[in-house]
């Protein structure tokens, strides 16, 4: 965990997590939520205690992916979370289910950062997980100026498109002191059962991240 900067808010520990990590990635839709959703429950097979918070308030995908959706309870003033494959979870998806859409401005974002953050009885856990929305936006900078992020992974896709927004993500956590745990290239490429290869055979990502990395 990295000291604060002076004149910055302290970045207050949230009692009983010992790492949080943050996955991020410059453009929606390249299967960002599915990264964070396979990491959480890879750590609670492996026999850590895992959690996964699901950030992106405007399209919370965590209830549809990890196969359960009901309304957390609780407990004084502390929220409980969802449980599921050993994973505890909490998501916007949980309070605001259905195609109902919310239209919010910065302030309420951060609020409700916040209230994931401390607001929910989180327990002992080894890794709380952090699914970011896309882009480099409130949500991010709320999460960033107010927590000690132990690390981020930006996930992308081979396009080029893709990888340019991938690189804004990556020189925003390196703005902040925010570490780089590493690249997930998503849909990298495709076996075609008609003839050898397939379609995006280089690691595309991998070259992007190279001019990035901290010797």
């Amino acid at each position: 965990m990295t000291p604060n900067q002076p004149g910055q808010m302290p970045k207050l520990p949230i009692p009983g997590v010992k790492y949080l990590v943050a996955i991020g990635s410059g453009k929606g839709g390249v299967g960002k939520t599915t990264v964070s959703v396979n990491l959480a429950v890879g750590l609670a097979s492996l026999g850590y205690k895992a959690g996964l918070m699901d950030a992106d308030v405007y399209g919370p995908n965590v209830p549809l992916m990890m196969g359960i959706n009901r309304t957390p309870m609780a407990l004084g003033e502390r929220i409980q979370p969802i449980e599921q494959f050993g994973v505890k979870l909490m998501s916007m998806g949980f309070l605001n289910p259905g195609d109902k859409p919310l239209v919010w401005r910065g302030p309420m974002l951060h609020s409700v950062i916040q209230q994931f953050l401390r607001g929910v009885d989180w327990g002992e856990l080894d890794y709380l997980v952090i699914d970011l929305p896309p882009g480099t936006g409130d949500v991010q900078l709320s999460l960033i100026q107010t927590a000690p992020i132990t690390g981020a992974i930006v996930v992308t896709t081979p396009s080029d498109v893709s990888l340019e927004d991938a690189r804004k993500a990556i020189f925003m956590f390196h703005q902040v002191k925010v570490p780089i745990l590493g690249m997930v290239e998503n849909m990298s490429f495709l076996m075609c059962p008609h003839f050898d290869g397939g379609a995006f055979p280089g690691r595309t990502a991998t070259r992007s991240a190279s001019p990035h990395r901290r010797r």
